[in-house]
């Protein structure tokens, strides 16, 4: 079975910002960003039968409507990260007494009110399982989903410790495949 992981489209957000939970808007490009990504999912969305799963936030719920309208599920486990009151704060304007800890090991240590990075896989896991198990054998499975999130999946299906989490390149659009068979993952590829 394939599993294809896509990233939302850009953001209308000013650079530097911390989000993750919150709810904000498409870029301007959004259009043609959409075009890009259902070119190249195109192949995959008309070759037979998906099961489509997106966070309910609206960046990942406009793309996934327009992607796979039909057969999609919302599923607040594949909502991004929460990083509590950092949320659309300045990353240079957080304080280093927060910040510093939370950089040392994200992983364990949570955002000031938010989660941290393994609660974030476990949740995702969970999602992943389920889904798995409810998976038509024929069907491929489509999930729209946010980079972090993402790359907690990666991490899990390549046995990557999630410490390296952020050495995976996600970008705005990506998709990533992932083969599993047998009980076994494979990262097929990523691309932009």
């Amino acid at each position: 079975m394939n599993i294809y992981l896509v990233r939302h489209t850009q953001v209308a957000t000013a650079a530097g910002i911390c989000y993750g939970r919150s709810d904000v808007p498409v870029a301007a490009t959004y259009p043609a960003d959409e075009a890009a990504v259902r070119a190249r999912l195109a192949p995959v969305l008309a070759a037979g039968p998906v099961m489509a799963y997106a966070s309910p936030l609206s960046r990942c719920r406009q793309l996934a409507e327009a992607l796979v309208p039909e057969q999609l599920v919302f599923d607040d486990r594949l909502m991004e990260y929460d990083f509590g009151r950092w949320e659309l704060q300045p990353w240079d304007a957080l304080p280093a007494t927060e910040l510093d800890p939370w950089m040392a090991d994200f992983v364990q240590v949570p955002a000031p009110g938010g989660e941290t990075f393994q609660a974030l896989q476990d949740r995702a896991t969970e999602f992943l399982t389920e889904a798995l198990a409810a998976a038509d054998p024929n069907a491929t499975i489509v999930i729209v989903s946010h980079s972090a999130l993402i790359r907690s999946l990666l991490c899990y299906c390549l046995d990557l410790p999630l410490s390296r989490a952020f050495r995976l390149d996600i970008d705005y659009g990506s998709i990533s495949k992932v083969r599993h068979r047998h009980g076994q993952f494979n990262v097929a590829y990523t691309n932009g």
